[in-house]
């Protein structure tokens, strides 16, 4: 088994290798975390409103060969079905704000109506094209139409989806294909259909290899942007995006969202007498112990230097409490002189500070740190201004 992860890293998804867990992840999307959905989706919503926006100006501009070889009527109706066909991806290319609450919903929602197009024009055209009435020029047109379904199974390569989600994509083109097959009472053949079907599964097996390796690229670009490198904590720009995010959500559901704002005291003073390294060593270990006291809910945000910014959604102000407890039993580690690492914390919350919006939260809690330094650092300053020693 550890044969065919190695060899799926490093012929599939090379140059990075990857362990079983996150070859798993290339297969279904269970498991991703909110701020890769939320990007998965921007990219998938953006390149179908770039297809669906070529696709509105080239369907209709084919009605001018449908004119040169199809009577009138029939070209006339298929006018019809590919003015509606471009109505469509028109409603589809429309500039639209990401969902706040289900952005991956929207998305897969926009690129299963577009996939769906072709292959329901290619069914109506059927209805359409009376097949016993055909030249040779006229046949060779609609027989074109016949490679929609194909075509649209291949450009699900372009898309970053696990392979579990490329086949339920494909499923619903594959059987409108297959639908086709039988029009008009027609029997199942292999020597007619099945060159079609093993070329329709070729592109399927084209499209899961493509996904899988676009969706490894961008969840290792997306974690290396989202992640400060020497703290593993969240950027200040991808921690903003999140917290942007949850302040949404926590004022859309009425709930709670506390931000707790913590700096290393005397920082300066580690890097002056034992050198940038020992500082380092110092923010790790303060961001470790800190991330051992969030839950799986909530983040931590290396804000500037050496100030962390720790987001608690749905904690009221009374259950701070509770992380304040588990940081000071973990503690932050110890400083190059064997004394404890101490931080000044400020806290703040959307609620009891009647904020509405989070850069005023994180100011306020910004202050309270500010406070809690003037009031002799190694403590707390709570909404209402209460003072919590952490010694």
């Amino acid at each position: 088994m550890n044969q065919f992860w190695n060899a799926i890293s490093q012929h599939i998804v090379a140059p990075t290798r990857l362990s079983g867990l996150q070859v798993m992840a290339l297969l279904h999307p269970f498991g991703r975390t909110l701020h890769l959905r939320r990007h998965a989706a921007s990219v998938i919503i953006a390149r179908v409103q770039l297809i669906s926006a070529l696709f509105a100006l080239l369907v209709p501009l084919w009605s001018l060969i449908d004119l040169l070889v199809f009577p009138a009527a029939t070209a006339g109706s298929m006018f019809i079905l590919r003015l509606g066909s471009s109505i469509i991806f028109v409603i589809l290319a429309w500039p639209r704000e990401l969902s706040t609450t289900s952005p991956y919903r929207q998305a897969a929602t926009m690129l299963l109506l577009m996939l769906m197009v072709p292959p329901i024009f290619y069914l109506l055209s059927l209805q359409i094209i009376d097949p016993q009435s055909l030249d040779q020029t006229q046949r060779l047109v609609a027989q074109l139409y016949t490679f929609m379904p194909t075509i649209v199974l291949g450009g699900l390569a372009i898309f970053p989806l696990t392979a579990l989600e490329t086949l339920l994509f494909s499923l619903p083109v594959l059987l409108t294909a297959v639908a086709g097959m039988f029009q008009g009472g027609a029997h199942f053949s292999l020597e007619q259909h099945g060159a079609a079907l093993w070329f329709m599964f070729m592109m399927i097996g084209v499209a899961i290899f493509s996904g899988m390796s676009q969706s490894h690229y961008m969840a290792t670009l997306v974690l290396k942007a989202m992640n400060d490198p020497l703290t593993g904590a969240y950027t200040r720009q991808s921690g903003g995006e999140a917290l942007d995010l949850m302040f949404r959500l926590a004022s859309m559901s009425g709930k709670p969202l506390s931000v707790v704002f913590l700096d290393l005291d005397h920082f300066k003073a580690i890097n002056d007498n034992y050198g940038h390294e020992a500082g380092d060593q110092a923010l790790q270990t303060l961001a470790e112990g800190v991330r051992h006291s969030l839950r799986r809910s909530d983040i931590l945000i290396r804000w500037g230097g050496e100030e962390f910014v720790a987001v608690l959604p749905d904690t009221p102000t009374g259950s701070i409490m509770t992380l304040l407890q588990r940081l000071r039993s973990e503690g932050f580690g110890r400083r190059p002189e064997g004394t404890p690492i101490t931080a000044s914390i400020g806290v703040a919350e959307s609620l009891t500070d009647d904020v509405n919006n989070w850069p005023a939260l994180v100011a306020l809690a910004d202050q309270r740190m500010y406070e809690a330094k003037r009031q002799g650092r190694d403590c707390v300053v709570l909404p209402g201004n209460v003072r919590l020693s952490l010694a």
